[in-house]
């Protein structure tokens, strides 16, 4: 039995949530290992739709273990409104089916605060990088700073104090350089001593829980949030999030060894959206981009903001299949292509006058660069529902058959629609 690793290929909003819903019904533990409450994804579970942001799918299905990786960054205050929130919907989250690595670190409101006070400035400067304001990215800044409040420091109010004065001797320094108040010591001990003992319930050796999950035989779902392209060091720097989104951080984001990890599915939309700024090579400012939008309903589940909608980006996808690992693909949304009657695939770029096979990590490069595209027939017929490839036209089988020469990649499953049960299965990635 395999350990499954799931990523998102492209700018995230990939579809990932019906994916992780199908595999966390097979799996017995669900690690989440990055990001914090920037993303998200809804399951939809007879007829039911749970909107999850920092809880791992595996919360929503009895008998199933959910885990909060040490690369997560977690809002407390986010995390137990999102447990509140599905009590309200007869789901139980405690300390039998949710543990959280107590290594894990910890977004404070003065996070939040400096995000937004960064987003305002870069807006008037023309700098801004599109965050959802929450404070991610501060919080890294401050885990990678050796100054964070991490879950455990809950546990402790006697100590407590001196790491929040010493993380406030930095923030106090930023604020006063952008005109804003000082915070006090209680002010931030108030806070977390408010929702300590909502937390504390969950804490756990995470690395440890999961190696002796591994040595029993479980079946472990690793997922990740956003997608390949916006990862710190691999994707369209500056306008990435925080941290490592790529299959590798799965091992550094668990602490559970990277030869445990065996299969990389990578999920794939049939077309590219993208949320937020940022270079967007293939991004279609017309009519087709419009009907792409509004067919595939594309407006994030955290956010709710509009996506940027584009034709598919092959040479993006073949990187992401590289810098992962990528096992194979679930490529998602099909249908939305439905009735288009000619498709472009993106198979390189066109930099300067020379062509080139991937995108260059300049920036500057980057809005230089243009498409090359490849035009290929769409189809009439419709593959909403199809659970074959005998359900699919053959112009939309010749589509995901050129997808899979382009990026170096099998299609292991292929979604039709948003209905969980819509999906052709062509290798189980927890028996490859």
């Amino acid at each position: 039995m395999a350990n499954v690793v799931v990523v998102g290929s492209q700018w995230g909003d990939e579809g990932k949530g019906k994916i992780v819903d199908w595999l966390s019904e097979r799996a017995d533990v669900v690690v989440r290992f990055q990001g914090g409450h920037n993303a998200g994804h809804t399951l939809v579970i007879d007829g039911v739709s749970y909107k999850l942001s920092l809880l791992p799918s595996g919360v929503v299905r009895p008998g199933k273990m959910a885990v909060i990786g040490n690369g997560v960054v977690i809002d407390p205050h986010a995390l137990v409104s999102e447990i509140d929130r599905l009590a309200k919907q007869d789901v139980v989250v405690n300390g039998d089916n949710l543990r959280i690595a107590d290594n894990a670190t910890l977004i404070l409101s003065l996070h939040r605060e400096l995000d937004a006070l960064r987003e305002d400035a870069a807006s008037n400067s023309g700098t801004k990088i599109g965050t959802t304001r929450r404070g991610i990215g501060p919080a890294y800044e401050d885990k990678v700073g050796r100054r964070a409040i991490r879950v455990m420091d809950l546990a402790n109010l006697e100590t407590l104090p001196a790491k929040v004065d010493r993380l406030l001797t930095h923030h106090n320094a930023l604020r006063r350089g952008l005109g804003q108040p000082e915070i006090a010591v209680k002010t931030i001990l108030d806070e977390l001593i408010a929702v300590a003992e909502r937390i504390l319930p969950f804490r756990e050796t995470v690395w440890l829980l999961l190696d002796k999950e591994r040595r029993r035989g479980a079946r472990i779902l690793f997922e990740g949030a956003q997608g390949s392209l916006l990862d710190v060091d691999h994707g369209t720097y500056p306008f990435v999030t925080s941290s490592n989104t790529v299959a590798g951080q799965a091992a550094a984001g668990s602490g559970l060894g990277p030869g445990s990890l065996d299969y990389v599915l990578g999920i794939t939309k049939a077309y590219t959206t993208r949320v937020g700024e940022g270079p967007f090579p293939t991004e279609l400012n017309d009519e087709t981009g419009q009907f792409l939008g509004e067919r595939g309903h594309e407006f994030g589940t955290v956010t709710g903001r509009k996506r940027r909608c584009g034709w598919f980006d092959a040479a993006l996808v073949r990187q992401s299949v590289a810098v992962n690992g990528t096992t194979g693909i679930a490529l998602t949304k099909l249908d939305v292509l439905d009735g288009l009657k000619q498709l472009k695939i993106c198979v390189g770029y066109e930099l300067d006058g020379v062509r080139i096979d991937h995108l260059p990590a300049s920036q500057g490069a980057q809005a230089r660069v243009t498409p090359i595209y490849e035009t290929i027939e769409g189809w009439e017929d419709t593959t909403v529902g199809a659970r074959s490839w005998a359900d699919l036209p053959a112009q939309a089988i010749k589509y995901v058959r050129r997808i899979e020469e382009l990026i170096g990649a099998p299609v292991a499953l292929l979604s039709t629609s948003p209905e969980r049960d819509d999906t052709i299965l062509v290798t189980d990635p927890f028996e490859d």
